[in-house]
Parts: structure tokens; sequence; C-alpha cells
């Protein structure tokens, strides 16, 4: 960054007159500055990489490479560490589920109020998952009733102290920066301890790994 306080956000919308909506928006919040604007997934992905945004607005429905595909090859370059927060229409369960289990740090609705929208990205800022109010009930149905088997406690799946440790600063919302951050650690260890305690725990995303270390009592340590 080249300031502490600034987050550099890319869009990737293939609506024109939405994306100059979230560029006005943008300007009413000076720590948020537009870097990069896409209208399909592709280009996004490519612009994502020249450009190392911090924070990226995806939309979900895109003609061609749709938002669920766009995020999966944008989770799949580790070269990229950006926040990535789903901004559409879609409020269906089968839509939210999947692009919080492809990596998504949050979903957020395209009919959310402008200034409610800013406080939500504001909170992605800091690094927290960050949901549409009306859409946190049916997260953690979804998430509740999911058939896989997951361990009860943490020693049951073998947690080391550090993985333990970072599993509860996931439940607290807090990005791989931030965890770096806190244990005076790279980025890069941070990564490893996060997939080495995912495939212990028998889930696929920080998402469900928050949601089960609140359900087991890790989060408030």
């Amino acid at each position: 960054m080249t300031d502490a306080l600034e987050t550099r956000v890319l869009v990737i919308d293939d609506h024109p007159l939405f994306r100059k909506g979230v560029a006005d928006l943008l300007d009413m919040e000076p720590a948020l500055t537009l870097v990069g604007e896409a209208a399909d997934g592709a280009t996004g992905v490519r612009l994502a990489r020249e450009l190392a945004p911090d924070l990226i607005l995806l939309d979900l429905n895109m003609k061609g490479l749709d938002g669920i595909e766009t995020l999966r090859r944008l989770r799949a370059d580790d070269g990229l560490d950006a926040r990535i927060v789903m901004l559409t229409v879609s409020d269906t369960e089968a839509d939210v589920v999947a692009a919080l289990r492809t990596g998504a740090d949050g979903y957020l609705l395209k009919d959310t109020e402008p200034e409610d929208m800013l406080v939500l990205l504001q909170d992605a800022m800091h690094g927290r998952l960050v949901i549409s109010p009306q859409l946190t009930e049916l997260i953690a149905r979804a998430l509740r009733d999911s058939p896989a088997e997951q361990p009860r406690h943490p020693d049951q799946a073998g947690l080391t102290p550090r993985e333990r440790e970072i599993l509860r600063l996931i439940a607290r919302g807090c990005s791989n920066k931030l965890i770096a951050r806190e244990l005076d650690v790279a980025v890069g260890t941070v990564k490893v301890h996060v997939k080495h305690l995912l495939k212990k725990l028998g889930l696929r995303t920080r998402v469900e790994a928050a949601v089960w270390a609140v359900n087991a009592g890790e989060g408030d340590q």
C-alpha cells in the first residue's frame, strides 16, 4: 500500500452503470481507493495479478466466466492475498454457500443502503467477514446442516497450539495479514498453518472454520 490507511479496491462487474455507482460510493470513503475495474471475470483475474489490490468486489452472475469460477481462479493464485467480497443481487442459499465455500471473505447484496455498505466495506478492510444481515440466518442454517463429519473438539483433530491460536483469530474474522501481524510471523507461514488446520478439521474454507470454532467455544478464548 502507498498509505497505511489506504485500501486499494478492484471492482469486477459486467454492468457499467453499477461499476460507476460503486466508484461514486468509494469516493465517499477516503480510505478506499478504486484502482481498477473489469467488465468480465477473465479481465478481473488479469488485473488482480497486475494491480495486487487489497480488496476485490466481485459480481456473481456475469457473462463468460461467472463469479464463482472467477473467485476460484483468484484463490488458486498464491501470489494474491486480497480480501474478496461478493457483491450481487442473488440471495439464494445455493449461491451464498457456494461463494463462501469457494473462499469469499464476504457476501453483500447490491440493494444494501450506501451508508451500510460503507460500514461493511470498512469491516472488510479490517479483515472481518462481512455478510448482509438478512443472510446470516441462512448461512448459519446451511453450515449447521452440513453432513460433513467434523471433530467435536480441537484436541480430537490434533491441532497444534499454534493452529489453535490461528483458529481463534480466524473465528474473530482476522485476515492472514492481520494474523501474521498479531503473531509476528510471515503471511506465508500463516497460510501454511491455515491449510493444515482446515485439513485436520475436514473443512474447506475459513468461513466454515470460523463457524466451527465458535460452536466449539474456541472463538472466545
